[in-house]
């Protein structure tokens, strides 16, 4: 049981609840193109410069996806189609939450009010925060913070707006990079891991790890 009473429950939106297919997208679009090694080379290296495309200062998430997407290509030897690359981008907003989603959301929203901490733009959110099934007291962007995670400012920005400290969360990621070591580093003491095969568990950063939003519920007493 996690033996704490938030004040608020943040949440990581992209690939925590809602079901993030950047690389699923990735293995449709170029499936037939490439053999299987160098299709899964690109998916890692578009993983990874997403993640380098947003360390530096803020610039619009449709920048950061295409500019990833192109150095994933130039690294792996693929042509780049910039209108491909731009249809990641444009499919965001049609993306659901994971099956176990609406549920455990619906069983927090009684007690607990919800927070999502997103690296979004400010006009693809909402309709991914509509299809999550639950009310959200707040939905903070990267748009809004100017700074994406992992960097803190977001974090910093969140805090801000709701009038609270880090002690006073439980922050839920399924990512130890974009989310939960940064929490770590910033005295968020209260975290959950949603293990969503997606990043290894690293035990260090003390979180409770589940499986999904449901067991988190339960372990909250709802």
């Amino acid at each position: 049981m996690i033996d704490f009473e938030p004040k608020y429950i943040t949440f990581d939106c992209y690939g925590t609840l809602t079901r993030f297919r950047m690389a699923d997208m990735t293995r449709e679009l170029y499936g037939k193109e490439l053999d299987s090694a160098k299709l899964e080379s690109l998916v890692s290296a578009f993983a990874g410069y997403r993640l380098d495309e947003v360390l530096g200062a803020w610039k619009p998430y449709r920048d950061v996806v295409v500019n990833a997407f192109r150095r994933a290509c130039k690294r792996v030897g693929v042509p780049f189609d910039e209108e491909k690359a731009e249809s990641f981008y444009l499919a965001v907003p049609t993306w659901g939450p994971h099956p176990d989603v609406p549920e455990g959301l619906s069983r927090l929203a009684k007690k607990y009010k919800l927070v999502i901490l997103s690296n979004a733009s400010n006009d693809q959110i909402q309709s991914n925060v509509d299809k999550l099934g639950a009310p959200f007291h707040a939905v903070f962007t990267a748009q809004q913070a100017q700074s994406y995670k992992p960097r803190m400012q977001g974090f910093e920005y969140m805090f801000d707006k709701l009038g609270c400290n880090p002690q006073d969360v439980l922050h839920v990621s399924s990512s130890l990079r974009y989310d939960l070591m940064t929490a770590h580093d910033l005295g968020i003491k209260h975290k959950a891991f949603v293990n969503r095969g997606h990043e290894p568990s690293t035990p260090y950063y003390e979180y409770h790890e589940v499986d999904g939003i449901p067991q988190l519920a339960s372990l909250l007493g709802l």
